[in-house]
């Protein structure tokens, strides 16, 4: 038998012993003595999809393990004593199956968090994924009453095999791994009860009110887009409606699908968040699985005139009409880069842009920004890109500037594009529009809203691989307020994380999507804006799911590296910040130019100690990467084998200037906005403390 090294906690000794104990219990407890078990159990013959994060914010959703042979689930409760007695002989089974069989813990109980369940499973020596059922949606699904059960599940038919004590789980195991069937087995589990409150209510789900309680769910968090005009693909806007996708609607919320704000509950906190709360999700299933009873009064939702807004912030200040481009049916479409002229006859700060799509399906995404020509059809790309105003992707069509922030569009000059078209199977034609919003003369912001780009062009991701890390980060130079954050990635991304590193050492999570998902791309705008200190480092790690499991993968045998199509890769994360020290008035280009300067080091260091070893430089044949390690000796002028901030700035001004924006990306620096009079009365009013001119 190979022992994994997964397993150190357990020594040979105790494996070797923990694994008799297994099979002890299968000659007591086997599958042989299925019909003299009394079963003390209730739960389900079969177990529905569902998708929860484990402790490392990763997702694990169950019908994703269909390759498996079995899949074993254990009930989790920390401080559980017979949990932690069972432990070698947990790991034990986990050991016995190093492939074909995915061996989670499922932590249901009320109040269970991530750093106090991961100290609780290191002490008791359990190494497996922990999953976390905040809402109790899973564990009353498989009728889980105790910690320290084991559910073995068969994955050909997700029915249950076994659910008892770890000592009689193995024989359900080796069967469904030698391909037979397997009789159901039950025992009661020793571990300690674990309350499900609304369990005991099940029998008043029946009459939960459709008119009183799920039709204002619906309304609020769901007809949004599931309406006329909206971007789900049906409506929900009748009873009729809502019962016909009603066993959809329970998948959707089990899976976390739905509503698509992908954002883990735990972590961070954040404006407009449109996710269903805890008692809503729990509310809307147990509605369902009663059998989504009409019950009485009128449907509220038939006195709402559902339809879709063309401009969803008003009528715009502005509209630009992008060149509609004809898209055919199959194939692959580089990327458009038209740029449309700005008709203004004087500079404004904008406050807001949204967009009008003619075909959905057709869009992947659009990204903006302002270029200095008034030509219609130039092409500019992105590098040559000024400020950035916001952009469009699923489920994300209004860029809503913070509060007394904005972004300066000068009055000459135009918009340029960045149109990213996906064929369908069917000939289209895109007519893309754009409305711009601008703050009213006389009430300009303060402050100048930045994107800037964290971004790595040497990912390599290899083939095969489910749970693939990279990571980049960006140092800032100074002081800064950071208001919003976007991930972006393409069909292989798994999940992110954004954290920020204090320059004492702290580190804090800002942002977790546990499950990354091409097709729902967010803006995620803090709650409160963060002050990020100079020093202070925003990282981003991704994981990437190269595997025959993500149903998204063109192909899991291919090694995948950075680039614009879909079936390449991106790792790309926006974040959205104002400079503490800098206003309209007192513009600081310098602190862009040096956060720019901090970004190959961030994109290289993967072990973040701020030196570049030879190891690090992986991904790309050509290019920045390339040139380090051709000349990596010399840029070494120390000869300490690694690349320390001076020598990679020295040997940055040698290498062919790269584009940061490239590719999905707005410029690291973005210029300042033009002189206007009212920019050059604020600042010289600043200087000598007077009251400003008549602004525009």
């Amino acid at each position: 038998m190979k022992i994994s090294t997964r397993t150190t906690v357990v020594g040979l000794a105790t494996l070797a012993a923990a694994l008799g104990v297994l099979a002890l219990g299968g000659a007591s407890h086997g599958l042989s003595q299925a019909k003299a078990e009394t079963p003390k159990v209730a739960g389900p013959a079969r177990v529905d999809d569902f998708m929860l994060a484990d402790q490392n914010l990763l997702a694990r959703q169950l019908y994703r393990m269909s390759d498996d042979k079995a899949v074993v689930l254990v009930t989790y409760a920390s401080g559980d004593k017979q949990l932690h007695a069972d432990a070698p002989a947990l790991m034990a089974l986990k050991a016995a199956y190093p492939k074909g069989v995915d061996m989670l813990a499922v932590a249901s109980r009320i109040g269970e968090r991530r750093d106090p369940v991961v100290a609780d499973a290191k002490a008791a020596g359990l190494e497996m994924p922990i999953l976390f059922d905040y809402e109790q949606l899973v564990g009353e699904e498989l009728g889980v009453t105790r910690a320290a059960e084991v559910i073995v599940i068969d994955p050909k038919t997700w029915t249950i095999a076994y659910r008892g004590p770890v000592d009689g789980a193995k024989p359900a195991v080796d069967a469904l791994v030698a391909g037979q069937k397997v009789a159901l087995t039950t025992r009661e589990a020793k571990g300690e009860l674990i309350a499900f409150p609304e369990r005991a209510k099940a029998a008043t789900f029946a009459q939960i009110s459709y008119a009183k309680t799920i039709a204002p769910i619906i309304q609020a968090k769901c007809a949004t887009c599931h309406q006329p005009g909206g971007i789900g693909p049906m409506p929900l806007n009748t009873y009729e409606q809502i019962k016909g996708f009603s066993p959809m609607i329970r998948e959707v919320i089990r899976t976390h699908r739905m509503p698509p704000y992908l954002a883990d509950e735990t972590v961070g906190a954040f404006q407009d968040d449109d996710r269903l709360t805890p008692q809503q999700m729990k509310t809307l299933v147990h509605w369902i699985d009663a059998g989504a009873q009409r019950g009485v009064g009128e449907d509220p939702l038939k006195k709402v005139a559902f339809k879709a807004a063309d401009w969803p912030l008003g009528k715009p200040d502005v509209v630009l009409d992008v060149p509609a481009v004809k898209i055919p049916a199959s194939g692959i479409m580089d990327y458009q880069h038209p740029v449309v002229v700005n008709a203004m006859a004087e500079g404004r700060w904008m406050k807001a842009t949204t967009f009008r799509i003619s075909d959905r399906q057709v869009v992947h995404h659009i990204l903006t920004g302002v270029v200095g020509t008034d030509h219609a059809g130039d092409t500019f790309s992105e590098s040559q890109w000024g400020a950035s105003l916001g952009g469009y992707g699923p489920g994300r069509g209004s860029n809503i500037q913070p509060v007394d922030t904005g972004v300066w569009v000068p009055a000459s000059g135009g918009v340029g594009f960045q149109n990213h078209y996906t064929p369908y199977g069917k000939e289209t034609t895109e007519k893309t529009q754009m409305g711009l919003y601008f703050y009213p003369k006389g009430q300009e912001p303060k402050y100048i809203l930045r994107t800037f780009l964290i971004f790595d062009f040497s990912i390599e991701i290899p083939p095969n691989e489910e749970f693939h890390p990279e990571t980049s980060y960006i140092t800032f130079p100074a002081d800064a307020i950071l208001y919003g954050i976007t991930p972006h990635a393409h069909v292989r991304g798994g999940s992110t994380q954004v954290s920020i590193i204090y320059p004492n050492g702290k580190t804090e999570k800002l942002l977790a999507l546990p499950r990354y998902d091409f097709n729902w791309q967010y803006e995620y705008f803090l709650k409160t804006p963060l002050k990020v200190p100079a020093g202070a480092k925003i990282l981003a790690r991704w994981t990437y799911d190269n595997s025959s499991r993500n149903p998204g993968n063109p192909d899991p045998t291919k090694t995948v590296q950075m680039g614009e199509q879909t079936s390449q890769e991106m790792m790309a994360t926006y974040l959205h910040y104002r400079w503490a020290d800098e206003t309209v008035a007192r513009p600081t280009p310098d602190h862009e130019k040096a956060l720019g300067a901090n970004l190959l080091m961030g994109i290289l260091d993967d072990n973040m100690d701020g030196k570049i070893e030879l190891a690090e430089l992986k991904g790309g044949a050509q290019g920045p990467v390339a040139m380090l390690k051709k000349y990596f000796a010399l840029i070494d002028t120390n000869h300490d084998g690694a690349l320390d901030a001076a020598e990679l700035a020295a040997a940055s001004k040698l290498m062919p200037r790269r584009g940061p924006a490239k590719p999905d990306a707005t410029p690291a620096a973005q210029p300042m906005p033009a002189a206007t009079p009212a920019v050059a009365a604020a600042a010289a009013a600043a200087e000598s403390k007077a009251p400003p001119a008549a602004s525009r």
